[in-house]
């Protein structure tokens, strides 16, 4: 019985060494073949819950760099257009009427109402009225000048301004501001 109890110590205590080249694996258990089935399941749902996590946070963020874009081109979009009002503010003209020589009468030969009930008509900026004697005496406004009936006209400018609310002196609006606006036909046509 010696024989047999010293084979069971030489089991117990000792290891026997494999050749992983000699050593043919054995076959996984079913146990084992699960095991190792449900652990990969496991990594595909997790890898799956990832990458749909990371897609939920790419499109948070997409959706707040557009919402901080928009709000920033709508900021900007406000400047653009308070800018635009402070450039846009039409400036304040005072228009009188002159014969060809620059010589300042009254803002009646340069109304469109008068020169219409006179006979006359517009033409290139000028005005065209008959005169008693024949032919036609020729009026336009001067746009900022200043003087007084009977005297040369003092600075300004034949061109109408463009951005500008004009009126005469005796207060007719011969174009309302901003961008050229104009009331009346004379206030269309001519002055340029």
């Amino acid at each position: 019985m010696t024989d047999n109890n010293e084979k069971d110590e030489e089991r117990r205590g000792s290891m026997r060494f494999q050749d992983p080249e000699t050593t043919t694996p054995r076959e996984p258990t079913l146990a084992e073949k699960r095991a190792r089935m449900k652990a990969i399941e496991e990594n595909q749902r997790r890898a799956e819950e990832e990458r749909r996590r990371r897609e939920e946070a790419e499109a948070k963020a997409r959706t707040r760099r557009k919402v901080l874009a928009g709000g920033g081109v709508t900021l900007g979009l406000v400047g653009l257009v308070a800018a635009w009002y402070v450039v846009a503010m039409p400036e304040e003209v005072t228009a009188v009427c002159t014969t060809p020589d620059g010589t300042i009468v009254d803002d009646d030969y340069c109304d469109d109402r008068y020169v219409s009930s006179h006979g006359g008509y517009h033409s290139g900026g000028w005005v065209f009225i008959p005169s008693p004697g024949g032919g036609y005496q020729q009026y336009r406004y001067n746009y900022g000048g200043t003087g007084t009936v009977g005297q040369k006209v003092s600075g300004g400018t034949y061109t109408r301004p463009a951005n500008a609310s004009i009126s005469t002196k005796s207060g007719t609006t011969i174009q309302r501001g901003g961008f050229g606006i104009s009331g009346g036909s004379f206030g269309k046509g001519g002055g340029s």
